[in-house]
């Protein structure tokens, strides 16, 4: 394996809260849209399981913050 001509970029500080925010957001905007429009059931249940997954992401940050 070749070695890299230049150094690595420093790694970029996020705020995981805030991106599982807006993906929350997003999702609850989806479930919204699906509910409203006539589609399969499937849909609904997967805004629903994007909520729960950023709901149980939000209390592991909170959990891991505490630790």
């Amino acid at each position: 394996m070749p070695a890299p001509t230049r150094p690595s970029p420093p790694p970029l500080r996020v705020e995981t809260r805030r991106v599982v925010l807006v993906g929350a957001a997003l999702w609850a905007i989806a479930l919204v849209v699906v509910l409203v429009l006539p589609v399969d059931a499937v849909w609904v249940w997967t805004c629903v399981c994007g909520l729960v997954l950023a709901v149980l992401g939000l209390a592991l940050m909170r959990w891991q913050q505490r630790s």
